[in-house]
């Protein structure tokens, strides 16, 4: 159990909780002790206490970075969650994070994901299902160029058709192997596949939920090709 605030230490520790959560930033020594009335002696020994009776954790001694602690000594509600993007569209290297290649994004619980970049896809089709992969979910992927035997992949074929699919390298083909035997093995040469991230976590809509109960047993579509939207790219 933490020990108490003096009443001193504890209108510090609200400053800090109003002004994270109004602006997601920690305030300055200066801001924080004009809004008390205090010293920035005053203030930088309160900090210091807060820390020793762990309710916050700051990122160094010189540093304006400070994390709100919660009794457990985890991460407050305001510092666990990280907003990430959700791609509209694949392009040929990387997936762009400009605004404008965003179609919306998506809040997860930084101490889950912990990777330093993410990225997430909307999935179309059913190819993944045995994997636990249905069409509407939200796949978050760790952006990268290589991937290891197994792993699920996005994929980027002949630098135009996106897939998600899990990834087996031959020593003279790519194989893509969908999670649904209604749907064949895809094996690609290496010039005609880039890997654009593996998918480390899923997240899915009350919609999909509600679908999938509906229609657990809703028959494959055996030779749809895509299974996550590129909406800007769609074919007429």
């Amino acid at each position: 159990m933490r020990p108490e605030l003096t009443p001193k230490q504890q209108q510090v520790l609200d400053c800090l909780q109003r002004e994270i959560a109004a602006s997601g930033n920690s305030p300055s020594l200066r801001q924080a002790a004009a809004v008390l009335g205090v010293s920035h002696a005053a203030v930088a020994q309160s900090l210091r206490v807060l820390e020793d009776k762990g309710y916050i954790r700051r990122g160094g001694r010189y540093s304006r970075e400070i994390h709100l602690l919660t009794p457990s000594g985890g991460p407050d509600a305001v510092h666990r969650f990280r907003e990430v993007p959700i791609i509209g569209r694949v392009a040929a290297g990387l997936p762009m994070y400009a605004q404008q290649e965003w179609d919306g994004s998506l809040v997860v619980d930084a101490a889950v994901y912990r990777a330093p970049s993410l990225f997430a896809l909307r999935i179309r089709g059913d190819s993944m299902k045995d994997a636990g992969i249905l069409e509407g979910d939200l796949a978050i992927c760790e952006p990268r160029q290589y991937a290891r035997d197994g792993e699920i992949v996005v994929a980027l074929l002949h630098g135009e058709e996106a897939t998600v699919k899990r990834f087996y390298l031959h020593p003279d083909v790519v194989e893509l192997r969908p999670e649904n035997p209604a749907y064949p093995v895809m094996r690609y040469a290496f010039g005609d596949i880039l890997i654009q991230g593996r998918v480390v976590g899923i997240q899915r809509g009350p919609d999909v939920l509600a679908r999938h109960r509906r229609d657990p047993e809703k028959p494959s579509r055996k030779h749809e090709k895509k299974d996550f939207t590129q909406q800007d790219t769609e074919r007429k």
